[in-house]
């Protein structure tokens, strides 16, 4: 007798209806019980006394289960973009976590778009703000390497549409290489000189005095292990509520209209108008100034330089990374899975973002991606790092999008460079960088990690790249190819939001549980 008739006789026997059910006779309770048992044998899940059916509620999915050998890692990540979730009240939030080239993990949690409902999932799509420039420093390193374009060549070479610049008088240079580390000169969305000047000089003083006062405390032991982890927390959660655009936070980035730009710019070239006869702030070379429209002008250096409009030769590297889901943020297009952006008014209230055109800053901040496509994208990038490094057993180890040395130069960071996001860091190209170091014995130990996070209007962003400290001596006997490391990204649909400490403890979690299954 099958299972289902099993159900059936059982269901149709005296007392096998329940009673809060019971009603009438035997006959109809009878048939009640048959009802009842079918329901259950089809696995229908009755409805709730005085309700609807559970099937009309929205059921937010479970948690997918954690990949086998990262369980304990995903768990206390997930845990951590929860908190981050929570403390600065993102809709939905994306994170995708890669180890030795695979992808162990990719969530969403939230809500892609809040007023019809729909929940976040790993291919959602979201701005992913400022890690367009590494991006567009993939293609200015491609064409650098193929020999079309010279980095330490005046701009106008390629642009000469940008007009010749001097500095107090005197005639300088700006070139591709003090484009992309952002020495140029070039205004970012501030224009007034002076209050650029006194916001450097406060945040140089305040960066001098957290500076001198660890320096103090380490000196005099009373730093231990324990008031580090708290000091980390604090310096997290303040970074959180500083750089969030609830009520009563301040972003002054935000505040610049040139932000909220909702003219459509029908090339690169267009767009230079906007900045192109301003005066440079400093003399190129000799200060930092972080500057997204220093990367438009390098558009239009990437135009030029590859013969081909800047967006089509952006495309076309996507399709050779197989970055398929990684689209320009364009309004009109329908993009499937594109998710909606937020902000908070002045009353605290969750609103959409206002509407932006993005076209004027394609390089610096148009890009749409997926936490999927941005693993790809860390995955060539640290392929690319690590290749020379393995012996290429029967030629069987294929070469990276770039060379070796290309990538080591990216990730390089230059002099008189800062990072706003890591004060251990310096600005590379195109990227920020921590250096491996470690000051005191016993002390925080710094790993080598290259990250770029992002901001935009209703999004914010951030990759994180977290090599392998790879051992010379045992690469010959490894029966392992690259990429060796692991690579974090984390994108959410709400403006002002710090996700690279958060990036960085979920890169050391999963980093932890990779080296404790090599010693089991």
């Amino acid at each position: 007798m099958s299972g289902l008739a099993r159900a059936l006789r059982r269901a149709a026997a005296p007392g096998r209806v329940p009673a809060a059910r019971r009603g009438g006779g035997g006959a109809g309770a009878q048939r009640w019980g048959w009802g009842l048992a079918l329901g259950l044998a089809l696995g229908v899940r009755a409805a709730p006394e005085g309700g609807e059916p559970e099937s009309g509620r929205e059921e937010k999915p479970p948690p997918p289960p954690p990949p086998r050998g990262f369980g304990a890692a995903v768990e206390r990540s997930r845990d951590l973009v929860r908190r981050i979730k929570d403390e600065a009240g993102i809709p939905g939030i994306l994170v995708g976590v890669s180890v030795d080239g695979k992808e162990v993990w990719s969530e969403g949690l939230g809500y892609a778009d809040v007023e019809n409902r729909v929940l976040c999932k790993p291919e959602t799509i979201m701005r992913i703000a400022s890690i367009s420039k590494c991006l567009t420093m993939m293609a200015v390193a491609k064409l650098w390497e193929e020999g079309k374009l010279d980095l330490d060549a005046p701009v106008q070479k390629y642009v000469p549409e940008f007009p010749e610049k001097f500095y107090e008088g005197e005639k300088v240079t700006i070139t591709t290489r003090l484009l992309v580390s952002h020495l140029s000169g070039i205004r970012h969305y501030e224009k007034d000189i002076t209050k650029v000047k006194e916001e450097k000089e406060k945040a140089n003083r305040a960066l001098k005095l957290t500076k001198s006062h660890q320096d103090k405390e380490q000196k005099e032991g009373k730093e231990t292990e324990k008031s580090e982890c708290v000091k980390q927390k604090k310096e997290h959660h303040s970074g959180t509520k500083s750089q969030n655009s609830k009520p009563g936070r301040n972003d002054k980035e935000f505040e610049q209209e040139e932000y909220y730009l909702k003219e459509k710019f029908e090339s690169v070239i267009e767009s230079l108008k906007i900045f192109k006869n301003d005066p440079l702030f400093f003399k190129p070379g000799s200060q930092f100034l972080y500057s997204t429209y220093g990367f438009t002008l390098l558009s239009a250096v990437v135009e030029r330089a590859s013969g081909q409009k800047f967006t089509d030769y952006m495309l076309k590297m996507f399709r050779d990374l197989d970055m398929l889901s990684t689209v320009l943020d364009d309004n009109e297009a329908m993009i499937y899975n594109r998710a909606r952006c937020y902000i908070y008014n002045k009353k605290g209230r969750l609103v959409n973002a206002p509407y932006v055109d993005n076209s004027y800053k394609w390089a610096g901040g148009g890009f749409l991606s997926s936490v999927g496509d941005l693993l790809k994208f860390g995955n060539a990038l640290l392929y690319s790092y690590q290749a020379g490094q393995f012996k290429n057993r029967n030629a069987k180890l294929l070469p990276g999008y770039l060379k070796p040395g290309t990538v080591a130069m990216m990730w390089t960071p230059v002099p008189k460079t800062e990072v706003s996001w890591d004060r251990d860091g310096k600005y590379a190209m195109a990227w920020a960088v921590v250096e491996k170091s470690q000051q005191y014995g016993c002390c925080r130990q710094l790993r080598h990690y290259a990250s770029h996070t992002g901001g935009a209007v209703g999004a914010s962003s951030v990759l994180l790249i977290l090599p392998e400290e790879l051992d010379p001596e045992a690469l010959g006997t490894w029966p392992v190819a690259p990429p060796r490391g692991v690579i974090v990204t984390i994108i959410c649909n709400m403006q002002s939001v710090s996700l690279n400490s958060t990036a960085l403890k979920i890169a050391r979690e999963f980093d932890k549980e990779k080296r404790a299954q090599c010693t089991d």
